[in-house]
C-alpha cells in the first residue's frame, strides 16, 4: 500500500505557489488514496524577510479543499488539516482560532517561531552557540505541548537544526536527551503524536525529521501515533523518499503501524 502524505501545502500557504489541483493530480499519479493538504496559520508571525506573515485565509481556504474534495470524490481521499504554529504565551489567540474553526480533521502544531524568532534565519543563532539556541527551541516546544491540547501532532520536532550555520552537525541528541524524554512523555500522555517529516531529506540533510534518537525515544516511551508527511510546497516533492526511507526507519524502530487522521481522531493502517 502507497503511504498516505499529511503534510502538504498548497498556494494558501504564503511560502508556495501550488494549486491544490496540482496537488491532488501528483497524488494520483504517485498512487496514494489519501492526502492531506495543511496549509500554515502562525498568528503574529513577524512579517519576514520576503514579506511572509503566514497568516491563513481560513474560511476562503476551507472552501476551496471542500471544492478539491467534491471534485476527486470518486478518486482520492482529501482530508482538510492545518500546521498551526504554536507559542505558549499566546495561547488564548491560538486557542480562540481553534474554536471558531471546527472544521479540521487534522491539526500540525509546529514551532516556527520562539519568542517571535525565526529559526530559520540566521539572526536566530546570532551572538551564542548552536547548543543554546537548539535548547531554547526545544524548551519552548515542552512549553507548547504542556500548554496545548488542540492539535492533533508535533511536527518536525527538530526544524531548527536543519538551519543550524553547522547544519546537522551542530544536534547531538545526548546534549538534549532529558528535554526530548519530557516533550515526548507529554505528547503521548495527551493522547498526541509525532510526524515523519521527509522535507529535510530534500534540503541536505541525511535524516528525516525527527533524528532516529529521537524517534527511537518516543517508541520506547510507548508513542504509537505517527504521520507521515512530505512537508512539499511543490509538486515534486509530494510523498519524498516515503517508499523508501520513511517505512523503513518505521519498521527498523518497531511501528507497525502509521497514521493518518480523519475529525481528529487518529486511523491506523498497516506499514
Amino acid at each position: 500500500m502507497k503511504l498516505c502524505d499529511h503534510h502538504l501545502h498548497s498556494e494558501f500557504s504564503d511560502d508556495s505557489k501550488t494549486k491544490l489541483t496540482d496537488i491532488a493530480e501528483q497524488a494520483l499519479y504517485l498512487g496514494m488514496s489519501e492526502i492531506c493538504i495543511t496549509d500554515h496559520h502562525d498568528i503574529d508571525y513577524p512579517k519576514d524577510e520576503e514579506g511572509h506573515t503566514f497568516l491563513l485565509d481560513t474560511s476562503r481556504y476551507i472552501s476551496a479543499v471542500r471544492k478539491l474534495q467534491e471534485q476527486y470524490k470518486d478518486k482520492l481521499t482529501i482530508r482538510l488539516g492545518v500546521e498551526l504554529g504554536l507559542m505558549s504565551h499566546i495561547a488564548d489567540k491560538i486557542i480562540a482560532y481553534t474554536d471558531k474553526y471546527h472544521d479540521f480533521d487534522f491539526i500540525i502544531g509546529s514551532s516556527h517561531l520562539v519568542y517571535g524568532k525565526d529559526p530559520y534565519y540566521p539572526a536566530y543563532y546570532e551572538g551564542r552557540s548552536e547548543k543554546e539556541a537548539l535548547l531554547e527551541y526545544f524548551e519552548s516546544i515542552l512549553a507548547n505541548v504542556q500548554t496545548f491540547d488542540n492539535y492533533s501532532i508535533y511536527g518536525h520536532l527538530d526544524y531548527a537544526v536543519r538551519y543550524c550555520p553547522s547544519g546537522e552537525a551542530a544536534f547531538r541528541f545526548s546534549d538534549y536527551g532529558d528535554v526530548f524524554e519530557a516533550i515526548l512523555k507529554t505528547i503521548i500522555e495527551h493522547g498526541k503524536g509525532i510526524e515523519i517529516n521527509t522535507g529535510s531529506l530534500y534540503k541536505n540533510m541525511t535524516y528525516a525529521h525527527p533524528h532516529p534518537e529521537i524517534l527511537k525515544l518516543y517508541k520506547e516511551l510507548g508513542g504509537e501515533i505517527i504521520t507521515i508527511g512530505s512537508d512539499a510546497h511543490v509538486p515534486k516533492y509530494i510523498g519524498y523518499d516515503f517508499e523508501t526511507y520513511a517505512r523503513d526507519i518505521l519498521t527498523e524502530t518497531g511501528f507497525q503501524y502509521y497514521c493518518t487522521y480523519n475529525h481528529m481522531k487518529p486511523v491506523f493502517h498497516k506499514l
